[in-house]
């Protein structure tokens, strides 16, 4: 499936900025899943400073701000082929070593509900059980916006009840590291059956399963990714796979303003 994406993300602030800088993991890599035919990244009212791979592989430019700019404008758009692998994004890759993505982060770090619901998997093949884990997780964690945020973490999340794609993924993560698996956290695009226009990017888990490598599992939906899903950025967590993040130093007021389309 070719699917096109156009994703702008504008700051406007009310004053001139003393300094800020921003990460931006914006550019998706092709792979077994996907590969990338075009794709342009449009920056104004910020220079790039530098790009580079991170720890985890992921395509990612630094930028810096200051003076008298008070709109800061990101356009990344381009088209993707995605292939159907049945949520199987291959083999480990990157610089970061397997075994790190074992390792809790404050966002999934496991309380007594995280626990719990990891207790509840029960026995089976490797895949059988995290299809089980995802069922128990869409529904014990209801799709709600609004009720959770950037900062609330997976068992927090769990203990609700209610939360969006970013939280089925921490609460996923966070079981799977209990059950032996390494996980992680994917930021990326999904095409919408009933809508073209869209608020905000998609995000899901993936863990690392013997002779197969990284599984996809998207809680919030109940599916393993198929040719609807464009990926972007991986890492542990939210915080290291979100496509933009940064600081701004002065007293400058932010309003943030993101458009995003996926059609095919």
């Amino acid at each position: 499936m070719r699917l096109k994406v156009s994703h702008r993300t504008e700051y406007n602030y009310d004053q001139p900025i003393r300094y800020g800088l921003q990460r931006v993991r914006l550019w998706p890599a092709s792979g077994p899943a996907q590969t990338m035919l075009t794709w342009t990244l449009q920056i104004e009212g910020a220079r790039e400073e530098v790009r580079f791979l991170d720890q985890f592989g992921n395509d990612t430019r630094l930028l810096s701000i200051d003076g008298e700019p008070h709109t800061i404008s990101i356009l990344a758009e381009g088209e993707v082929e995605t292939n159907e692998v049945a949520g199987i994004s291959g083999p480990h890759r990157g610089f970061a070593p397997l075994w790190l993505f074992q390792h809790e982060t404050p966002l999934t770090a496991p309380g007594e509900a995280i626990r719990d619901l990891a207790a509840g998997v029960g026995d089976g093949g490797e895949v059988e059980r995290l299809h089980r884990l995802m069922g128990l997780i869409r529904e014990r964690v209801a799709y709600v916006p609004g009720t959770t945020d950037t900062g609330t973490t997976a068992e927090q999340a769990l203990t609700k009840g209610t939360g969006v794609c970013q939280d089925h993924a921490h609460v996923f993560a966070a079981c799977a590291r209990l059950l032996g698996f390494p996980a992680r956290y994917v930021s990326g695009y999904l095409m919408m059956n009933d809508r073209v226009e869209q608020v905000a990017t998609h995000a899901w888990a993936e863990a690392n399963v013997p002779g197969l490598g990284w599984v996809g599992f998207d809680a919030a939906n109940g599916v393993s990714p198929d040719q609807r899903y464009v990926r972007v950025a991986v890492g542990r967590d939210y915080r290291e796979a979100m496509p933009i993040s940064g600081i701004l130093i002065g007293q400058a007021q932010e309003r943030l303003a993101v458009h995003i389309t996926v059609e095919q």
